[in-house]
C-alpha cells in the first residue's frame, strides 16, 4: 500500500558530475578544440510527476487496499481456526478426564464389591468361582483406569501445545458446563434460513475470498491501462563549473555557478503502439485471473453454506443424542442396582453383574462425549455465523 500510494508522489533526483579533460579536448568558453588540461563540475535538480497514466495509479492503490483488507481478514480467520482447534482439544482432553473419574469410581466400587464377595463366600453364600470372576473385573478396572489416564496426559499435552502453554506446568480442566436443552433448538433439524445469513463484514473467510477478488478486479484494470497514453511533467535546473588548469584567468566557482545556471519545464506525451504483444498478454492473463477468483469467490460461498448447514444438523443431533442418552443413563444405572441386589441375593451371577456395570459405564461415556460435542458443534456455528468465538 506505501508503494502505491508513492506512485501519486513526484519523482525528484540530484546529479553531481565531476570531469577532467586532458590532451585535445572542446573548450566550453572559445568552443574549439585545445590541448590544455580541464577540470569541469555539472550540478542538476530534477522533479517529474505523471499526469495521467491511464488510471494505473488509482487501480494499484484500490487493489492495495483490497490486499491490506484481505491479509486482516486472514488474520481473523486464523484466529478463529485456533480457537476451533483449542476447543477441540479442550473436549478430548474433558472427555478423558470424565473417563478417568468413571474409571476411578469403578475401581472404588469394584474394590468394595470385591470385599463383599469375599466375606460372602466365608459365610457360604458365594463359591471361589465368584471371587474369582469379581478379582477379574477389579484387574480389568485398574487397567481401564491406567489406560484413560495415558490418554488423559496425551491430550493434555495436545491442549497445552494447541495453547501454547509452557508443558511443563500443570494444566487443570474446568468442570464441564451444564447443556441447557430447554433453550435450545431440539427437535428442529431444518436449517434456519431466518437465522442465518452470510454477511462479508462477519466472516471472515468469505471476505479473504471477496477481498481477493477485487485486487484480482483492480489488477487487470490496472494492466488494460497499459494501452493508453501516457503524460508526464518534469521540471529541473542545473548549472556548470569550468576550470581550465594552470590557469588564472577563471570565474570565480560561486559566479560560475549562478552565471551558468538554467531551468526548464517540461511536458512528456507517451503513446504505446506495439511491445510485441506484451500488454495483450498481461490483460488476457489479468483476466482470467479475476475469472478464477470470481470462481473461487462462488465456490467459497457454497462451501461455507454446506458446511454450516452441516454444523447445525451436527448441533441439533447432538442435542437429541444428549437428551435421550440421560435417559438411557438414568434406565442404565436402575438395572445395575437391581443387579447388583440380586448378586448380594444369590439371584445372579458375577457375569451379569459385570455385563450391567459395562453397559452403565458405556453409556455415561457416551453422554459426556454427546454433552461435549454439542458444545464444539455450537460453536461451530456460532463461527458460520461471524460471531465471535473467542476473546482476548
Amino acid at each position: 500500500k506505501t508503494a502505491a500510494i508513492g506512485r501519486f508522489l513526484p519523482e525528484i533526483d540530484a546529479r553531481v558530475g565531476a570531469q577532467y579533460n586532458f590532451g585535445r579536448a572542446i573548450d566550453p568558453e572559445t568552443n574549439i578544440y585545445t590541448d590544455v588540461s580541464t577540470f569541469s563540475n555539472v550540478y542538476s535538480l530534477q522533479a517529474s510527476l505523471p499526469v495521467f497514466d491511464g488510471f494505473s495509479r488509482i487501480h494499484a492503490l484500490r487493489a492495495a487496499k483490497a490486499s491490506v483488507l484481505m491479509g486482516q481478514s486472514a488474520f481473523r480467520q486464523k484466529q478463529n481456526q485456533t480457537a476451533l482447534s483449542v476447543l477441540q482439544a479442550y473436549a478430548n482432553a474433558a472427555y478423558y478426564e470424565g473417563l478417568v473419574r468413571m474409571a476411578g469410581e469403578k475401581v472404588e466400587e469394584t474394590t468394595l464389591l470385591l470385599r463383599q464377595t469375599r466375606v460372602l463366600e466365608e459365610v457360604g453364600r458365594k463359591s471361589s468361582a465368584d471371587v474369582a470372576q469379581v478379582e477379574s473385573q477389579k484387574a480389568e478396572a485398574d487397567y481401564e483406569l491406567t489406560h484413560q489416564q495415558n490418554l488423559l496426559a496425551s491430550a493434555l499435552l495436545e491442549l497445552k501445545k494447541s495453547m501454547a502453554y509452557p508443558l511443563n506446568d500443570s494444566l487443570k480442566i474446568e468442570n464441564i458446563p451444564t447443556l441447557g436443552i430447554k433453550h435450545s433448538h431440539l427437535g428442529n433439524n431444518s436449517f434456519p434460513a431466518g437465522e442465518y445469513f452470510f454477511d462479508q463484514d462477519l466472516s471472515p473467510e468469505l471476505q479473504a475470498s471477496h477481498f481477493q477478488l477485487l485486487v484480482s478486479k483492480h489488477e487487470w484494470h490496472q494492466a488494460r491501462s497499459a494501452i493508453l497514453p501516457t503524460l508526464s511533467f518534469s521540471a529541473g535546473l542545473n548549472t556548470t563549473y569550468f576550470h581550465t588548469l594552470h590557469s588564472d584567468d577563471a570565474q570565480s566557482f560561486r559566479s560560475q555557478l549562478k552565471n551558468n545556471m538554467g531551468e526548464y519545464l517540461g511536458f512528456t506525451l507517451s503513446i504505446p503502439l506495439f511491445n510485441r504483444l506484451q500488454t495483450a498478454t498481461s490483460i488476457r492473463r489479468a483476466k482470467n485471473n479475476y475469472r478464477i477468483a470470481c470462481e473461487n469467490y462462488a465456490q467459497k460461498q457454497l462451501e461455507l453454506e454446506k458446511l454450516a448447514r452441516e454444523a447445525w444438523q451436527d448441533w441439533q443431533g447432538y442435542l437429541k443424542q444428549t437428551e435421550q442418552m440421560l435417559q438411557k443413563v438414568e434406565a442404565d444405572s436402575i438395572a445395575y442396582q437391581l443387579t447388583r441386589r440380586q448378586f448380594e441375593e444369590g439371584l445372579s451371577t458375577a457375569i451379569d453383574l459385570h455385563t450391567t456395570s459395562s453397559q452403565l459405564l458405556k453409556s455415561k461415556a457416551t453422554l459426556l462425549q454427546c454433552r461435549l460435542m454439542a458444545i464444539v458443534k455450537e460453536q461451530l456455528v456460532r463461527y458460520y455465523q461471524g460471531i465471535a468465538i473467542w476473546t482476548e
